[in-house]
């Protein structure tokens, strides 16, 4: 076994181990679901397209109305239509793309809808690490936002004190809907293409995706068991639906992901699990001034900075059974 094939397969077990830590956590905080396991391949006789994956998903749990937590692995010959959107790669020669995608929907609207997603990708000669995580709330919470940041900066600052500043300003330009001159929700942290011009430097990349992939657990959940037993207005329901038609039109117009996916032949219904089940298109929406939906609106269309001295502590919430939710 060759150096970069070793080097895969450790990258592609970080992968297969974070998809399982994920989906034993979301049932510790939803037990009365059940995800359904979808295990899906690209290899045809008409193809050369090889590899495949796992989706696992629930679509109408108590706490997740919808969950997707995917695996993938796929690779093949770059087509034209790829070398558009992967930087330096050649029609003809081979790419290797690994990673897990997570897309949680809860059904109240106390609880915020958040995204993760980790990846490798080798094309050509090139080879990279992308993804990170963000959080679109529906409810005015400041102390979770806060949290949430202050969890990513935390693991970020382990690595490299440049890394949270950085790609906390990446995620606000990325997630953002430019027909409507907003975010999607109050951002996280985003990169793309890291160590692509810097390959001696992926090992210790890899370190720094393995303490994220564990990160997530910490920086999502102990907000929902603080929240999913809280009640909520129709009021909040409704500007849930509403932003979740927002958080729709990103995922098809924008991602590059699901660009990606569609492009390099994925799987389709993989590659669009991240589409919430019910969401609302109303006309020409405005929000009284002062009201909940007007200040969260207000602050998508100007990223704040939510870092503080003082972190609410979430650790009380959790049960000492749970599995990845200590935060201290």
């Amino acid at each position: 076994m060759n150096k970069q094939i070793k080097f895969q397969q450790e990258i592609t077990d970080l992968f297969k181990e974070m998809q399982k830590e994920i989906v034993q956590t979301v049932l510790f905080s939803d037990p009365n679901a059940s995800f359904k396991e979808d295990l899906w391949n690209r290899e045809t006789e008409e193809t050369t397209e090889a590899g495949g994956g796992i989706t696992k998903t629930i679509t109408n749990g108590t706490v997740f109305e919808k969950a997707g937590v995917n695996f993938s692995e796929v690779y093949g010959p770059i087509s034209k239509e790829l070398t558009e959107i992967l930087p330096g790669a050649k029609v003809g020669t081979e790419f290797y793309a690994t990673g897990t995608s997570v897309v949680l929907h809860p059904y109240s609207p106390k609880v915020p809808t958040v995204h993760c997603n980790f990846r490798y990708m080798n094309a050509g000669e090139f080879s990279w690490f992308g993804g990170g995580m963000d959080l679109t709330p529906y409810v005015l919470s400041e102390d979770d936002f806060r949290y949430f940041h202050q969890i990513l900066k935390n693991t970020c600052d382990k690595h490299d004190l440049s890394y949270y500043p950085k790609f906390k300003k990446s995620c606000d330009e990325y997630f953002y809907l430019a027909h409507r001159k907003e975010t999607r929700g109050i951002g996280g942290i985003f990169f793309d293409y890291l160590g692509k011009d810097q390959p001696t430097k992926l090992p210790n990349l890899f370190s720094f995706i393995s303490d994220l992939t564990k990160t997530f657990n910490q920086a999502y959940f102990p907000i929902v068991e603080k929240r999913k037993s809280e009640k909520f207005s129709e009021e909040e329901k409704n500007f849930q639906l509403l932003r979740r038609g927002r958080y729709v039109e990103f995922n098809l117009l924008y991602d590059r992901g699901t660009k990606f996916g569609l492009k390099s032949n994925g799987r389709v219904e993989s590659i669009l699990m991240s589409l919430p089940p019910h969401a609302t298109w109303d006309y020409n929406v405005t929000h009284k001034s002062g009201s909940f939906e007007s200040i969260l609106t207000e602050i998508f269309k100007s990223p704040r900075n939510w870092i503080e001295e003082v972190m609410p502590d979430y650790s009380k919430q959790n049960s000492d059974d749970a599995p990845s939710l200590n935060v201290g």
